[in-house]
């Protein structure tokens, strides 16, 4: 019944709208399920697939980057590349167990260009209406999770998170509470929670002093294993 009504109010094709895809449960594998039939912005025409959130269903701690990138999109994992790697290495170093933590992005398709010298797929940074249009799933997500703290890997996810402007740099490593908007009219409200604020993985391996950078990440995540013991 969820799902017909989903797709009653996907009936508008809204072009730049998740909302009306996103089905009112809290049940994550039905979220799922309706996320890979969304069509709220251009980006599902290119990507591979959806790629939706991965963890437990009661983590405590979400983490949201910006996108999925061409290893995610290809196998519909989020943070299964190079900066899932060094993330989950970060993790364990802040002393966080990654099997309990849920895994998402704030857009949930892989946007990318391909130049006309080669056939590899270059990762390109979602636009405004992008991320506006598939926050839905996100406050979705969160609602469902209930997590006590989210972390917002980059300027993309805090800004899905906190609202813009943004800048990483005015907010990270900072502790601060989750605004209690909602997503869509008649949709679930984000639940009371603490966001901190730090840099995407991705950044850290495109860093000039790369050891320095991981480190910073270590210690914004370290923070995060703090607020959680508390």
């Amino acid at each position: 019944m969820a799902a017909q009504r989903t797709r009653e109010r996907a009936g508008s094709g809204a072009e730049h709208d998740a909302g009306p895809y996103v089905p009112h449960t809290g049940d994550l594998a039905e979220l799922s399920r309706a996320a890979a039939a969304c069509r709220g912005c251009p980006l599902h025409a290119a990507a591979t697939q959806t790629v939706f959130g991965a963890g437990p269903r009661r983590a405590r701690l979400v983490l949201v980057g910006e996108q999925p990138g061409d290893r995610e999109d290809r196998e519909g994992e989020p943070f299964v590349g190079p900066a899932g790697t060094l993330l989950r290495r970060a993790l364990a170093a802040a002393g966080l167990d990654e099997s309990s933590v849920y895994f998402t992005n704030a857009v949930k398709h892989f946007k990318f260009t391909v130049p006309e010298t080669g056939k590899r797929r270059i990762h390109k940074a979602p636009d405004l209406r992008e991320m506006t249009a598939c926050r839905p799933w996100l406050v979705a997500e969160l609602a469902a999770i209930r997590p006590r703290l989210v972390v917002a890997l980059g300027a993309t996810a805090g800004r899905a998170l906190l609202g813009g402007p943004f800048r990483v740099g005015d907010h990270r490593g900072l502790l601060e509470p989750l605004p209690a908007d909602g997503g869509p009219e008649g949709g679930p409200a984000l639940p009371e929670a603490r966001v901190l604020v730090t840099v995407h993985p991705s950044a850290v391996l495109r860093a000039r002093d790369r050891d320095a950078a991981y480190r910073g990440l270590v210690a914004d995540l370290e923070v995060a294993a703090r607020a959680l013991a508390e």
